[in-house]
């Protein structure tokens, strides 16, 4: 931090396993990149490149490795990992996860249907190769999975060797935990968090609202995903009570 300050809650250090920070990035340039990396590489954990993008994006490889040198773990958003399975590319896509020297790897079942158990053993497959996230819920809106089943899901995900699991939400914040509003189905994140370690799950939270949701109830170290580059140096201060938001959180030591 730049100079002292009083009553500011502690944020887990880095290489951190909680409190993480992954940013989607659905088409930086280069040098958007680097910058990004001058003002947040201490702010941010896990970088995505979002949905498809990988396959159309310029100097691909120079990206990742900026961002690997910054010590950013980076990866390839579930949907590429979708569109090799649906074309029967499964070990293709291992192929080109190691010729891009990818140590992370998102399975989802977004946009197509895998059966839970054939899921679960790409993820025990995956573990061999590199860090596992596991993406759970649907990306249509009209499917909606209830919170026995999201239990379900991530525990399974987690046994099969996820190293965390994401609660589904898109980019925009309006579908799986969040009804079309982008408002919390906060019902649904409650009855999670009696079953599944808040350490464990990372919370797509594109909007501001709803990482405010989350940071009130679990506190300035959640792990929160798909987060707009523009707004990591704005999200970190929300984090620690430096945002009209969170402004009296942690004044005279409230949690």
């Amino acid at each position: 931090m730049n100079f002292n300050l009083s009553q500011i809650p502690e944020r887990t250090a880095q290489p951190r396993q909680n409190g993480l920070t992954m940013i989607m990035d659905k088409g930086l340039s280069i040098s958007e990149a680097e910058n990004l990396m001058s003002v947040g590489s201490s702010h941010i954990d896990i970088v995505k490149l979002g949905f498809g993008t990988a396959f159309v994006t310029p100097n691909l490889r120079q990206k990742i490795e900026i961002y690997q040198k910054a010590g950013m773990a980076v990866y390839f958003g579930g949907t590429l990992f979708e569109a090799f399975l649906i074309r029967n590319e499964f070990e293709g896509y291992i192929a080109m996860m190691k010729d891009y020297g990818i140590k992370h790897v998102e399975v989802s079942d977004g946009s197509i249907t895998i059966p839970h158990a054939e899921k679960c053993g790409y993820i025990e497959k995956l573990t061999k190769f590199g860090t596992v996230l596991s993406e759970v819920g649907s990306k249509d809106a009209a499917h909606i999975i209830p919170p026995y089943k999201w239990i379900e899901l991530m525990r399974a995900e987690l046994e099969a060797g996820s190293t965390y699991v994401i609660a589904e939400a898109r980019e925009a914040g309006t579908v799986g935990i969040y009804r079309g509003s982008g408002e919390v189905r906060e019902g649904l994140v409650q009855e999670i968090l009696t079953q599944i370690p808040t350490e464990k799950i990372i919370w797509e939270a594109p909007q501001k609202d709803q990482q405010l949701y989350f940071l009130e109830l679990i506190g300035c170290n959640v792990n929160l995903g798909n987060i707009a580059p523009t707004e990591i140096i704005p999200l970190e201060a929300m984090r620690i009570g430096l945002r009209g938001d969170t402004f009296h959180l942690y004044l005279d030591n409230k949690n």
